[in-house]
């Protein structure tokens, strides 16, 4: 645990908008979207060939899909119920809307339930509707996520209820207006042929709202979530160019190959919706059970601390209580024997002072440390440090270098204090690389002599530093930059370093990152009594 309250970042993530992609899954991200774009190339030559047709293969991908974006949406009403962003409110609605309007497009299509629903020209127009969505709901979702307050008025439940029905009502509008008014549309099909109002008109709608999403969504891309909705928009913009500009009828190459593109548009979000909720709550479930042990040790420290107050202070007091009872009788004697009562009065006096080491010494039953000093590897203090962070840097895409001197000096003290403050040290800075891309997040640790007396190690951010006119307090207790720091952890650091006999700074130019340095003596801390503090 880091000093002084300083929190554990990812404990606080619970929404997909918070966690960063990190190089990893971008890359792997980078990679789907080349056998994406290695998929289109090599369909483009052969996307107006015909072949069979099999009429039960539109509505079995479109099953998938309604089941795809169903589950989608409901994940997504889930992480909103916690979250209360609008922004994931607006990509749930979106969801649930292509979801439910796949029925009356499957319902409409050609061949598949002939004369059930609708005209020649519904299946069209409805795909169209149903095309628009997505990239409607990514847009609104890119606009939102960085201007919301994360909180939404009045109950989630409500809030949820309202857009269901709104939802509902708004694809019963358009298979309407696609059905019953199927005749005052215009003719976006000819038999299985695309018109000339698909080729130049609605397919370039479709391909620009979705490059438009795309768009959007590129240039404030942060999260993980941000990189999946970009590969989705994707995957939709190579379907559209795939179904009307190569293909131009049905039952085609480029027709199969265009519901393929949807089909893998629909299980993007869901996959990394089931991944990542998994990650969150597996992250929570960690938390939960580091609290539980806390608090364990918590309940264990105080019961410590109490039964030893109890029992090393009840002897002084009964001490206390019957020393003064006795000079209270030799006072009352005739004539009255002070000197008695002079020496049962300094028995009280020195009694007190028992009881007040015992009160002071309290405090140590609360600190996790050693009972005497050792000598310490540095190299290995910083690598075992780091090894125990490494979820957490790995999880905020923080890249670390180490820079570890050779043949160092061993130092001797308490190897769980200085863990601690090193630990401190490395979580300040990953809450203060937190605004950078991921690209910028990147962590030194040094070791180095210290001329032939003391040890050296230096933890480096590439944050947005510190003001210069801020240096001087930063280890003063109560000053923090956190909104919920306690200012206690640098305080505590510094306390812990100075009974080592070394000294902590920080360093800045307050654009470029911060530097704190630690100066550890070799020979162990000295306290006025002679003896090793």
């Amino acid at each position: 645990m880091p000093v002084g309250g300083a929190a554990v970042a990812d404990n606080s993530v619970v929404s997909l908008t918070d966690v960063a992609a990190t190089p990893h899954q971008r890359r792997i991200l980078f990679a789907v979207a080349a056998i994406l774009l290695a998929a289109f190339a090599a369909t483009v030559p052969f996307a107006a060939v015909q072949l069979p047709t099999f009429v039960s293969f539109n509505p079995s991908v479109e099953s998938i899909v309604f089941a795809n974006d169903l589950i989608t949406a409901i994940l997504l009403y889930s992480q909103y119920a916690i979250t209360r962003s609008r922004a994931i409110l607006a990509l749930a609605v979106g969801y649930l809307y292509t979801a439910l309007i796949v029925i009356p497009h499957v319902l409409t299509f050609p061949g598949a339930f002939t004369g059930l629903l609708g005209g020649p020209q519904t299946s069209a127009w409805l795909y169209y509707f149903w095309s628009a969505g997505t990239p409607a709901a990514v847009i609104v979702y890119a606009l939102l996520i960085d201007r919301e307050s994360r909180a939404t008025a009045g109950s989630t439940q409500s809030t949820i209820a309202w857009s269901i029905v709104l939802v509902v009502g708004f694809v019963l509008g358009i298979t309407w207006l696609t059905t019953a008014g199927d005749r005052f549309l215009p003719s976006l099909m000819s038999g299985d042929h695309y018109s000339n109002m698909v080729v130049y008109v609605a397919n370039p709608l479709a391909i620009a709202i979705a490059a438009i999403a795309f768009a959007v969504v590129w240039f404030r891309r942060r999260s993980v979530l941000d990189y999946w909705l970009l590969l989705a928009m994707f995957s939709l913009i190579l379907n559209y160019i795939v179904a009307a500009f190569l293909a131009r009828q049905r039952f085609s190459l480029g027709f199969y190959a265009s519901r393929g593109f949807t089909l893998i548009a629909s299980m993007i979000v869901l996959t990394l919706l089931l991944r990542e909720i998994t990650n969150l709550y597996t992250r929570l479930a960690r938390s939960n059970m580091k609290l539980e042990r806390e608090r364990a040790n918590k309940l264990m420290n105080v019961d410590a601390a109490t039964s030893s107050i109890a029992h090393e202070v009840r002897q002084p007091l009964m001490a206390i209580t019957g020393t003064s009872a006795a000079a209270q009788r030799w006072l009352e004697r005739v004539p009255p024997d002070v000197d008695r009562a002079k020496r049962l009065l300094g028995e009280i006096e020195k009694a007190g002072f028992r009881a007040n080491e015992v009160l002071t010494n309290v405090r140590r039953l609360f600190q996790d440390v050693d009972h005497k000093q050792q000598p310490i590897d540095v190299n290995n203090l910083v690598l075992e440090t780091l090894q125990t962070l490494h979820g957490e840097l790995n999880d905020h895409g923080v890249k670390t270098n180490a820079e570890l001197a050779s043949d160092l000096p061993l130092v001797t003290g308490y190897g769980v204090q200085l863990q601690e403050v090193l630990a401190n040290l490395v979580y300040n800075a990953i809450d203060a690389m937190a605004p950078n891309k991921i690209d910028g997040r990147t962590l030194k640790v040094r070791t180095k002599p210290d001329g032939t007396n003391a040890v050296i190690i230096e933890v480096e951010d590439s944050g947005r530093g510190i003001e210069p006119e801020r240096l001087g307090s930063v280890f003063e207790p109560f000053v923090t930059t956190k909104p919920s720091g306690t200012g206690l952890g640098l305080a505590i650091c510094s306390t812990i370093i100075e009974r080592h006999g070394g000294r902590l700074t920080a360093s800045s130019d307050g654009k470029n990152g911060a530097l704190f340095q630690i100066v550890l003596p070799i020979e162990p801390a000295v306290t006025s009594t002679g003896h090793a503090e």
